[in-house]
């Protein structure tokens, strides 16, 4: 009878072991909170990939509010977003901290609180000045297109207050380079275009700041690697840039301003080469912008039927993000070359590209004859020189 009740009590201390273990098991992080005003509405909590998003959880928000999750924590520090219709709340996970966040339905993207996280709470901050720089540009814009402002004073402004975005970005960059505020802080974007230039020289001290830090502190997150990958690139591409010398350009030869850009393949590619004998559509662009996909299939029904004639478009693309550019590019039949001071571009300011797309028109002569700011009127525009 002792022998029997021994072995008893030792299954159960057993037991109580293991789901004392399992109580404790520190392999989950947990983000909570409130959300005020939002009863009956759907919650999601989103992994944000390098490339992708990826939903991970959802809940439907009951009047009080209160709100759950607890997921595996991440192999590496990353990002996850919770997702109110479309209103964003953008938090870091290092390990598995719990992270408490307050909002209202109203005002969820930019007057929550949180706690639990110094990273997330730069996040925050981060996202408050990304989106004041969005309104004061988006402001200027209809300034200048109201002609209420020249377009120099736009210009002038737009760079001012990327400035000032940057300036809030880099207290955490330089501050504590290892960090996912730092991370977060670089690749923030403006109309799909990164204030932070990889190829601009002074911004691309702040990718390597961050890069050599990831690489030291997580050398085998994905994160790493591509951000490691991306700064060598950027200044592989600085070194080998040399500035654009017009010197040589005799006036009474051309009437347009020569360019000289790398294309998919690294090899630089000049306008004047393709320009003799031919007429040439000159068109600045971005892949990652919304309408590319059905601007570049107008350019390939024109490029089919009047290609064998002399047609050749020489397509410029302001994207930020080479490797997005590269892979859209790719197959593209036409001369594909891309500007890597991306929105600084020298040789969009000396076109006076004023928006995405902007297309040019070269005769046969190499006379620039037509400005093409309507998408809509390309293809009758290029018609008019067959």
């Amino acid at each position: 009878m002792i022998k029997q009740i021994s072995t008893f009590t030792w299954i159960v201390l057993g037991l109580c072991a293991v789901l004392f273990t399992g109580c404790n098991d520190s392999s989950n992080f947990t983000v909570k909170g409130v959300v005020a005003g939002a009863d009956g509405q759907t919650m999601y909590l989103e992994n944000v990939g390098i490339a992708d998003v990826t939903t991970l959880d959802s809940v439907k928000l009951s009047p009080g509010g209160k709100f759950k999750f607890s997921k595996p924590k991440p192999e590496y520090p990353d990002f996850y977003r919770l997702r109110l219709n479309n209103q964003l709340i953008n938090f870091a996970i290092d390990s598995t901290e719990t992270v408490s966040i307050m909002a209202d339905a109203g005002t969820f993207a930019t007057s929550y609180t949180v706690e639990g996280s110094e990273n997330s709470k730069a996040i925050k901050a981060i996202t408050l000045a990304q989106l004041d720089a969005n309104q004061a540009i988006s402001r200027l814009r209809k300034e200048q297109e109201n002609k209420m402002i020249s377009d120099t004073t736009y210009q002038t402004q737009v760079v001012n207050v990327a400035n000032a975005y940057k300036e809030v970005a880099q207290k955490y960059i330089y501050e504590a380079p290892m960090s996912t505020a730092a991370y977060f802080a670089l690749f923030q974007q403006i109309d799909g275009l990164l204030f932070f230039d990889l190829y601009n020289p002074t911004d691309v001290k702040a990718y390597g700041a961050v890069a050599t830090s990831y690489n030291h502190f997580y050398p085998e997150s994905p994160r790493s690697k591509h951000l490691y990958n991306l700064t060598l690139q950027s200044m592989k591409v600085l070194r080998a840039q040399r500035p654009v010398d017009y010197s040589d350009v005799k006036a009474q030869e051309v009437s347009f301003l020569d360019i000289e850009l790398p294309n998919v393949k690294g090899e630089s590619v000049k306008l004047s080469e393709i320009a003799t004998g031919n007429v040439v559509l000159i068109n600045f662009t971005a892949y990652q912008a919304e309408w590319s996909p059905a601007l570049n299939l107008k350019l390939g029904d024109l490029y089919t039927q009047y290609h064998t004639q002399g047609l050749e478009i020489y397509q410029i693309s302001l994207d930020s993000d080479v490797h997005f550019w590269r892979n859209a590019a790719s197959n593209l039949p036409w001369i594909c070359v891309r500007d890597p001071q991306s929105v600084y571009s020298q040789v969009a300011g000396l076109y006076n590209v004023k928006q995405l797309p902007t297309s040019f028109i070269l005769d046969r002569k190499g006379n620039l004859v037509k400005r093409i700011d309507d998408i809509n009127n390309i293809e009758k525009d290029v018609k008019a020189y067959f």
